[in-house]
């Protein structure tokens, strides 16, 4: 493979993988939002504009990442996420919170809300440490 193809292949998989991780925050986001309750796959689907496959693949991804998905099988299944009781205390060091910083700037701090909403805490948590 010459070098145009190595990096229009490593390009495009970038791609891809930044859409995956768009597509999963929108899902953990559209859960959160579903308070517990399923949502099934063929809705989610719907709403995201893939197949249903993708959609379990990106939960299975999900879960195996440690996001406490729960699935739900059979006529009546589907995914759902439980309510969160409140915020949820984290610490971390400089290093730590800096890789998340950097990990929202590439995948783009206003993709989504609480992509925002992390952004702003980590930069304000920051700002107090130094």
């Amino acid at each position: 493979m010459d070098q145009r193809a190595r990096l229009a292949a490593a390009s495009r998989d970038g791609h891809l993988a930044l859409r995956r991780v768009e597509r999963q925050q929108a899902l953990i986001e559209r859960l959160h939002a579903a308070g517990g309750q399923r949502v099934r796959l063929a809705q989610l689907a719907r709403e995201q504009g893939v197949s249903a496959r993708t959609v379990a693949r990106d939960v299975e991804r999900l879960r195996l990442s440690g996001v406490p998905l729960q699935t739900h099988r059979g006529q009546g299944g589907g995914v759902s996420l439980a309510p969160a009781r409140g915020a949820i205390a984290v610490e971390f060091d400089l290093p730590e919170a800096a890789a998340l910083m950097s990990s929202l700037a590439v995948l783009g701090p206003s993709v989504s809300p609480s992509a925002a909403s992390a952004m702003r805490k980590l930069t304000t948590a920051l700002g107090r440490a130094v």
